[in-house]
């Protein structure tokens, strides 16, 4: 009797735990319906999603981090979707670039060589050549920039320009002094020189003269004063058989070779 008991509180407990979880697995096979459906719907608007291979968190990574580089050098900020922040930049900074990216292909513009800070001093007016010199140019940029640095940023050239303003301008306050010089810089671009052109002198026109060249290098240039090319240079020899100077070479060979069309027999 025990036994029997005993085999039908199994059965018992074993009908009931089944009819718990009965709700759990209808639940679950809901919940995978619904997930197959949303696939579809997503496969249904992205036709090609599965075509596309999955790239590694490092490529996009790479991807971001190249935007955000060319949208600080298009001069904006990254904010909500298809929005952007406009970066202000003021005449100074502009001319900073400028002269910063001239003469060298790979500047960024943001830093600036000694050459081209040289340069700009000199182009915009600074160095006048009594209270500026390009010695007191030199010193203030060594003075300014980092030790391990061979460049300057464009905080370092503000200071670098106020330095000069005191030396420049000594009777102003350092605040005026660095206005006057600021105007001096804004709007300005590198001054590009011309070409250098060739000074005409009695020297050189004389010997460039052909017509009063004489021996055989007279007999390099024609009437003109173009070359002849080999021809002057060479002695060509005449194997046609005439006398030198001759004027009707070629007239026996048309007298002979006439025509016989028409002519009576």
């Amino acid at each position: 009797m025990g036994t029997a008991e005993s085999t039908k509180r199994k059965q018992k407990s074993a009908y009931s735990s089944t009819v718990q979880r009965e709700p759990n697995s209808c639940t679950s096979m809901a919940d995978h319906k619904d997930n197959i459906d949303d696939f579809k719907v997503q496969t249904a608007k992205h036709p090609n999603v599965g075509s596309a291979p999955l790239r590694p968190h490092s490529e996009h990574s790479r991807d971001r981090t190249s935007k955000r580089l060319s949208t600080e050098s298009n001069g904006t900020s990254e904010g909500g979707v298809g929005s952007s922040t406009p970066v202000e930049v003021t005449a100074l900074e502009e001319s900073f670039r400028r002269f910063a990216i001239h003469g060298d292909t790979r500047a960024t513009g943001k830093e600036m060589h000694g050459k081209n800070w040289s340069k700009l001093c000199k182009d915009c007016g600074v160095i006048d050549g009594k209270n500026i010199t390009l010695t007191d140019v030199d010193i203030v940029f060594s003075k300014v920039k980092k030790k391990s640095c061979r460049t300057i940023t464009f905080d370092e050239f503000k200071v670098a320009l106020a330095e000069l303003a005191r030396k420049k301008y000594k009777e102003k306050p350092g605040e005026e002094a660095e206005a006057e010089v600021f105007q001096l810089i804004e709007g300005k671009s590198p001054v590009i020189a011309g070409v250098t052109k060739a000074v005409a002198s009695p020297t050189v026109s004389r010997l460039t003269d052909t017509t009063k060249f004489t021996g055989s290098h007279k007999e390099r240039f024609d009437g003109t004063g173009r070359g002849k090319g080999k021809a002057g240079r060479v002695d060509i020899v005449d194997t046609s058989g005439y006398v030198p100077g001759y004027k009707h070479q070629g007239s026996y060979e048309k007298k002979v070779n006439k025509p016989t069309a028409g002519r009576p027999m």
